[in-house]
């Protein structure tokens, strides 16, 4: 039989954290790096420019570690403290709890990629930038991209033994999957300070239309605070007065006073999820799935995919037939399904019931019930804790 000698053994669509990790992880455990090739949209001082507030789980930093691409500049997050807005009841989450150092850390999206693009050059892997996927063929012993160059306006092909796909993009700009739902929220993020900063302590709190995330970061918060599209227009709208005050309203004095916020950017929420994967494709990270923000954690279910995956494929490594490197692929999605499920199910149920639901409905009441219980049922507690931190991985 003649088999063909592609490009690249591995074909990457999609430089960001999940794509970089897992280039990082596939070299470690023994593809050589010239076989490695990853394509993306943006050029590099477009990613490491990127503001975006990140939550990073500790799991997550362990899979950067092992990268090779810690320490990031991040903020450490000690405790979470979890309420509802007007109601009795909290829970807070400690590390010393749950015997870690951190239970996570925030960081911005250019400081997660920094050491992740000195890890890649160090190891001789391929980025192509500013380059767009614009066609994917499938063949029986390949898969052909077609490239095209931002800068230079031309098209360029390069075959490859397996593509996987790591670039999502957002929400309202993605094509519909299988398990897609439009929460009818848009998150309003900015970076605030306060004049009683609590060092370490992340707050989310559920208000009638959404959570309203504080994560620590440097000098004050990094802000998520979910709303409807109606009141996100009002709030975006606000002068930075008005705008402080409507968010002291909404979280209360826990920090003191809000006296800061920065320019506020808002984005759409919804659930897009499908997992597949064909015999020598498959897509990880927010191309596999994009999550509603409560509980953080899209990159890092996005970060798990990439260990795991990294994993199957170095069984497979030195298997040439195709049916083995489906067979890598398909055993790949298997390992991941418990852990994916249960996040997308944990996530969507909590946000569903403040997007679907009038305020202060029953099933809002019981939520608050259920954090409010958190406390007293210690092994639910440690449970939730421990999948936020590392998921099923």
């Amino acid at each position: 039989m003649t088999h063909t000698i592609n490009d690249v053994d591995i074909a990457i669509c999609g430089a960001g954290p999940v794509g970089q990790a897992l280039a990082l992880l596939l070299q470690q455990q023994g593809y050589a790096a010239e076989r490695i090739a990853l394509y993306d949209a943006k050029t590099a001082e477009q990613a490491e420019q990127d503001a975006r507030s990140i939550a990073i789980s500790y799991g997550s930093r362990q899979i950067l570690q092992a990268a090779g691409a810690w320490p990031v500049r991040a903020t450490a997050i000690q405790e979470i403290h979890v309420s509802r807005r007007g109601h009795f009841g909290r829970s807070l989450m400690r590390a010393a709890d749950y015997a870690v150092p951190d239970l996570g850390y925030v960081a911005r999206y250019g400081d997660i990629i920094r050491p992740l693009q000195t890890a890649i050059s160090n190891k001789g892997i391929r980025i192509q930038r500013p380059v767009s996927v614009s066609n994917i063929e499938e063949a029986a012993d390949h898969v052909r991209l077609t490239l095209s160059h931002a800068d230079t306006g031309e098209t360029s092909h390069v075959s490859a033994s397996i593509v996987i796909q790591a670039e999502g993009g957002t929400f309202g700009d993605q094509e519909q999957r299988s398990q897609r739902h439009d929460y009818q929220q848009t998150a309003i993020i900015a970076h605030v300070n306060t004049d009683a900063q609590i060092a370490g302590r992340a707050f989310e709190r559920f208000t009638e239309q959404g959570p309203l995330a504080l994560l620590p970061q440097e000098d004050g918060y990094a802000l998520v605070w979910c709303v409807r599209p109606e009141q996100a227009e009002h709030l975006l709208a606000l002068d930075e007065q008005g705008f402080k005050q409507a968010l002291q309203t909404a979280f209360g004095y826990r920090l003191g006073n809000f006296i800061k916020t920065s320019a506020r950017l808002s984005y759409p929420l919804g659930l897009n999820a499908q997992a597949h994967a064909t015999a020598r494709t498959v897509a990880i990270g927010n191309a596999a799935q994009t999550l509603h923000p409560v509980a953080g954690q899209g990159l890092n279910l996005g970060l798990r995919d990439s260990m795991v995956l990294a994993r199957a494929l170095t069984r497979h490594l030195h298997d040439t037939a195709s049916s083995d490197r489906a067979a890598a692929l398909q055993a790949y999605l298997a390992e991941r399904q418990a852990d994916r499920k249960l996040t997308i199910r944990i996530t969507d149920s909590m946000a569903r019931v403040f997007a679907s639901s009038p305020d202060g409905s029953f099933s809002q009441t019981l939520l608050g019930l259920g954090l409010g219980a958190l406390d007293m049922v210690k092994p639910a507690k440690r449970m939730l804790a421990e999948q936020m931190m590392f998921g099923w991985r």
